[in-house]
């Protein structure tokens, strides 16, 4: 049985994909990874082990993965795009000097790791529609640029030292779970609470723009059949680009609308959101995932609509 250790356990994927790991692997074979001040709570803190796991501090990852015996690592430690561009040498120090750490680590202690890209890992020259799985990547942004460099470590590391690292380019995340957490794609998250609680909702991003979404069920499958994929199928490793659905904020208003007609929405775009946003694909082409590990989603627009709002509205609405 494998031994599991999630880095990032609190954070917006983090916590849905550790207790995922849990429900399919067991609860004492998964390890939440915390940092002072974000430490696990309720049924992830009481389901299964935790451990500091601050990745600017290799010994104290070092002590957790011998610990648990740890031989594999779900790396998913960053800041956000919008938050990263605020910050930028602290979304370095994390997403590149820690994935270092991490590397370094599994190196010594035959660990895989997955550690995530996203479509940040683009820019304005890259094709946006249908985006290759092998094309131009030169972002704007220090998240995109710590993406792409992540990319490139986590094959570095694969050829050079035999490392097994794995990851995909995640699309914008909604979950009705997770509250956002300062990305370029939240809106499509926020807007679900604001038509539940029968609030006008501001869109912060453009009419007609366009991003690849993804719904929170078929992003943790996507992360654990790409760990679970047969090594030989693999011709690529890091950076599979995986595609649900694209949409414009107008089509999520309207998805949203057939099942709450009197919602409103009315527009105020934020430039820094909108800049990062119009660098993004409209849509990848995500056939080498499908062909190398059979990737396939299992939610469109419309489903996810039904089940977001079904899911806030028992949980909100008590």
């Amino acid at each position: 049985m494998k031994k599991i250790f999630v880095v990032g356990s609190t954070g917006q994927i983090g916590s849905e994909l550790t207790m995922e790991l849990r429900r399919r692997y067991g609860n004492d074979n998964v390890v939440a990874g915390y940092i002072p001040g974000a430490e696990p709570k309720g049924e992830l803190f009481e389901s299964g082990p935790a451990e500091l796991a601050d990745v600017t501090k290799p010994e104290q990852l070092a002590e957790a993965i011998k610990k648990h015996n740890i031989d594999a690592i779900y790396n998913l430690a960053a800041l956000l795009s919008v938050v990263a561009e605020k910050k930028p040498l602290l979304a370095w120090k994390i997403g590149i000097d820690g994935l270092l750490n991490i590397l370094e680590l599994a190196k010594e202690h035959n660990c895989s790791v997955f550690t995530p890209s996203s479509i940040g890992s683009f820019g304005l020259n890259t094709p946006h529609f249908m985006t290759p799985q092998d094309t131009i990547q030169r972002p704007k942004t220090i998240y995109g640029v710590s993406k792409v460099t992540t990319e490139l470590l986590s094959d570095y590391y694969h050829s050079k030292y035999g490392v097994d690292t794995r990851s995909v380019r995640f699309p914008g995340i909604i979950s009705n779970v997770t509250p956002p957490g300062g990305g370029t794609t939240d809106y499509a998250v926020d807007i679900y609470y604001y038509a539940v609680r029968g609030e006008k909702f501001t869109c912060p991003i453009k009419k007609g723009t366009l991003m690849d979404m993804m719904y929170m069920p078929d992003a943790l499958n996507a992360a654990i059949s790409l760990m679970e994929a047969n090594p030989d199928r693999l011709v690529h490793r890091n950076g599979f680009n995986i595609a649900s659905m694209s949409f414009d904020p107008e089509e999520i208003y309207n998805a949203i609308k057939k099942y709450v007609p009197d919602f409103e929405m009315v527009y105020d775009v934020d430039p820094l959101k909108q800049s990062i946003a119009e660098s993004w694909p409209d849509k990848m082409d995500d056939s080498c995932a499908r062909a190398e590990w059979d990737w396939k989603p299992s939610y469109d627009l419309d489903s996810m609509t039904v089940d977001m709002l079904e899911k806030l509205r028992a949980r909100l609405l008590k």
